[in-house]
């Protein structure tokens, strides 16, 4: 019987054929493996934009992989903030964000196609920006007191031009409009380019925008600067006052930048992008770049970036309801 056994499980061994090895699992790609995307929503040369290839350049070493920015502008930068929210939460598509994009846009386009806090996963937040007001030479303003004065004298006499509805000096001038109490015309570009072409022109008065973008006109003596939107004064124009130590008491309000992913996207990649990012920002070289640009370096924990984000959507969502901003 034992011999019989053995022959007949001999019989079914062969039947079924050699043993074939132990598969493997296939291990994960490391990330990244590709070119990384860096979307910044708004046209070349702006803020936005100067601040994502300041983090572009250095991040690519890091990495080991080029990153890319890829500027696609336009509807307050909800185009290519949808593009991002949209696209696969890998780690290969990251987004520069600011205060417009993920604070700001919600409350002031009905129907837009993404959620700031639902459909990103903050990854880390990058500076915070003071803006400088100017106004055309042949207006009498020489500070924000005299400003004020006239605008409370004048309602809605004084238009002020901006980069577009929600853009960042939208957002200053509505609250520095709030924090004061006087009424001015808004006159939105599409891009303060070409503002700032009719505000030379004399065609507006007075606008608010990032240091180097204002700046070298009234260098040229194009423009006059009156103050500044941060509530200390900027080392670059100890000069300047700010509305805080003028006219509106507080007063501190400078667009924020940082970077956002899909939602989805792995916590590790997050955490690692976040750990580049902040050592980033704590080199010389950096701090000098964003300093020439009235930038200050501001490294949070993606958390912390959260957090802020879903603050700002409520701050900003209140004062734009409140003054009755839309676009269709």
């Amino acid at each position: 019987m034992r011999r019989r056994d053995l022959l007949a499980g001999a019989a079914a061994m062969l039947a079924a054929g050699p043993a074939l090895p132990a598969r493997a699992t296939p291990e994960a790609e490391p990330w990244p493996s590709q070119t990384i995307r860096l979307i910044v929503p708004f046209p070349p040369g702006a803020a936005n934009d100067t601040l994502g290839r300041a983090i572009a350049d250095q991040l690519a070493p890091r990495l080991g992989k080029p990153v890319v920015v890829d500027n696609r502008s336009g509807a307050g930068g909800s185009l290519g903030s949808t593009a991002v929210a949209r696209a696969a939460p890998d780690g290969h598509t990251l987004l520069l964000g600011h205060i417009g994009t993920l604070a700001v846009n919600p409350a002031i386009y009905p129907k837009l196609a993404y959620d700031p806090v639902k459909d990103f996963a903050p990854v880390a937040m990058i500076a915070s920006v003071t803006n400088v007001m100017v106004v055309h030479p042949s207006q009498p303003f020489r500070d924000l007191t005299s400003l004020v004065a006239f605008a409370r004298a004048h309602p809605n006499k004084l238009r002020y031009c901006s980069a577009g509805n929600g853009s960042a000096g939208h957002i200053v001038m509505l609250a520095f409009l709030q924090a004061t109490g006087v009424q001015m015309e808004h006159v939105p570009y599409r891009g303060l380019a070409q503002g700032l072409t009719d505000l030379v022109a004399g065609v507006v008065e007075l606008t608010i925008g990032g240091a180097p973008t204002v700046m070298p006109l009234v260098n040229q003596g194009l423009l006059r600067a009156i103050g500044v939107s941060s509530p200390k004064r900027m080392a670059s124009l100890p000069d300047l006052a700010t509305a805080a130590e003028t006219v509106a008491p507080g007063f501190d309000v400078r667009p924020w930048y940082g970077i956002a992913a899909p939602a989805g996207t792995p916590p590790e990649i997050v955490k690692r992008l976040n750990v580049e990012i902040n050592a980033i920002l704590d080199s010389p070289a950096v701090k000098k770049r964003l300093e020439q640009e009235g930038a200050e370096a501001t490294p949070m924990t993606p958390e912390a970036f959260g957090d802020l984000i879903k603050s700002e959507v409520v701050r900003w969502g209140d004062l734009i309801r409140t003054a009755g901003v839309t676009v269709q």
